[in-house]
């Protein structure tokens, strides 16, 4: 494992990785371990969802895998951009009016479609995280 491909990346990767990885690290532990309802549960939720949307935003920036694409640079990932920003949405509306099962499906929904999915397709060969974390 090696920074260095990292440290040499655009603002806007750099960016978004200084914003993921505590996210991915916060929603796990939502998810797993955090007792549903707690103080904590509710300020790390609202510190996961805040990340989580710096997230999908700095993702407008990055444009790795489509940079000459025929919608500025975006590919089909971006996609994900608008579906983790509207779960964020419902999740703290479900909350809020304490539907329950409006928050748990949303809270799941970007925890899966924003880290999981998105997350391991940044391991591909060829980009940037495959070599943070396996090398050239």
């Amino acid at each position: 494992m090696t920074l260095e491909p990292l440290l040499h990346a655009p603002l806007a990767v750099r960016i978004h990785v200084a914003t993921v990885v505590p996210a991915a690290i916060i929603g796990t532990w939502l998810i797993f371990f955090s007792r549903k309802g707690a103080p904590w549960h509710r300020a790390l939720g609202y510190t996961y969802l805040t990340l989580m949307c710096f997230t999908a935003i700095s993702t407008l920036w990055v444009h790795q895998l489509m940079p000459n694409g025929p919608f500025f640079g975006l590919s089909p990932i971006h996609l994900l951009i608008p579906l983790v920003l509207l779960g964020a949405y419902n999740a703290i509306q479900g909350a809020r009016t304490h539907n329950i099962a409006r928050h748990r499906y949303a809270m799941l929904g970007v925890y899966i479609g924003g880290i999981l999915i998105a997350g391991g397709f940044t391991f591909v060969p060829g980009r940037i995280m495959h070599a943070v974390v396996f090398g050239h």
